[in-house]
């Protein structure tokens, strides 16, 4: 039997490795499904590196490969390959093909494929597709939910309350004042009156949220967690949620925005940049300066000349609205973009930086709380 690590180097090295001995059935199926992948690699060529599987004769479809790598591969590791053939390889059948699509498992790589290939899509693939981003929306709106409306909840009084919820239950109370019913011989406590905090609820007055969401190719991960960020902020109290989206033109999908799925799948990803005229359109809708955050999420590159996008955020910041700008709003927080633009931004009053859905949350929350 090859011993592990050498079977996993010949995995890394593909046939030059061959002499440490033969694969075993199951190492032998990834060494196909790695090449199949990594073999149609260009650079390999330029290093003099040749990574010839060599150990099947059958050739892999797009679905067998899938079903190979899922057989086959832990689940972080199947995530990672499908994210490389789609963002590395384009092998877009992964999310054309509607045979691919019956199998595939959703995943946040494969739904930033479906939004950037939708438009290859005919109808019937279109509505496979669909299932796909309902799955990966909906483990996203579960994870990113509680969090959002977490910030807005309020803190907890140190005083009694008469309202017994669980989340407010005062651990410390309740076995200080029932400790005469403790049982020794039974080492239990038995709790005849339990206490709770009661939570001060925060003073909430009607603000403004308006999201300008950049819908350029790069942007693709800040308008995903930018749908699901607005569709977890609708409906909050205190809190009228608008969400745009903008390139050269502007598209209001505020009617949408409770449902992401819907709204994702009207974006169209890609095209020129107008920043200045997505900020515009955001002054037309402010109705109290004062109570309104401008949330402008793009990597800051303008398609024209940027003093336009300046004055326009300046005119805000001195009208009072709080104007936000984010180079990214997804749960890395990575950013990448123009740096003399948003320097030019933060020095008329503009917020500038990177957040996750969450942090973005806790400061509108903070903003509405006052």
């Amino acid at each position: 039997m090859t011993d592990p690590t050498l079977e996993r180097w010949r995995l890394v090295l593909g046939a030059p490795a061959s002499a440490v001995g033969p694969l075993g059935a199951d190492a032998a199926g990834r060494d196909a499904a790695l090449d199949w992948l990594y073999g149609r690699d260009g650079d390999l060529d330029k290093r003099d590196v040749r990574r010839i599987g060599g150990d099947g004769t059958s050739v892999l479809t797009t679905v067998d490969w899938l079903t190979d790598i899922s057989r086959l591969f832990p689940h972080e590791t199947v995530e990672r390959l499908q994210r490389d053939a789609v963002e590395r390889y384009d092998i877009t059948d992964v999310v054309t093909d509607p045979t691919v699509l019956e199998t595939i498992t959703p995943n946040p790589a494969l739904l930033r494929a479906v939004l950037q290939t939708k438009h290859l899509m005919n109808p019937d693939v279109l509505r496979l597709a669909r299932r796909l981003v309902e799955a990966v929306i909906r483990d996203l709106m579960t994870k990113l939910a509680t969090e959002v409306r977490a910030a807005f909840t309020g803190t907890r009084a140190r005083k009694p309350s008469r309202w017994k919820q669980a989340r407010d239950f005062d651990m410390t109370r309740t076995i200080r004042a029932n400790l005469g019913h403790y049982r020794p011989d039974e080492r239990r406590l038995f709790i005849e009156t339990p206490h709770f905090f009661s939570r001060s609820r925060k003073h909430v007055e009607q603000w403004q949220v308006i999201l300008l969401v950049d819908q350029s190719g790069s942007m693709v991960d800040s308008v995903i967690h930018s749908a699901v960020t607005a569709a977890c902020l609708w409906g909050l109290p205190g809190v009228r949620t608008h969400l745009i989206a903008f390139d050269t033109d502007v598209v209001d999908l505020t009617s949408d925005v409770a449902d992401p799925v819907e709204l994702l799948m009207k974006v169209q990803l890609g095209g020129g940049t107008d920043i200045a005229r997505a900020v515009r359109y955001a002054a037309d809708l402010i109705e109290q300066p004062r109570r309104t955050i401008v949330v402008l999420i793009t990597d800051f590159y303008e398609g024209g000349s940027p003093v336009p996008l300046i004055a326009g955020v300046r005119a805000l910041v001195d009208g009072g609205t709080k104007v936000l700008g984010l180079a990214a709003l997804d749960t890395d927080a990575n950013p990448a973009y123009d740096r003399d633009t948003a320097q030019h931004l933060a020095n008329v009053g503009a917020h500038i930086g990177a957040m996750t859905p969450g942090q973005l949350a806790a400061f509108v929350a903070e903003q509405v709380a006052g």
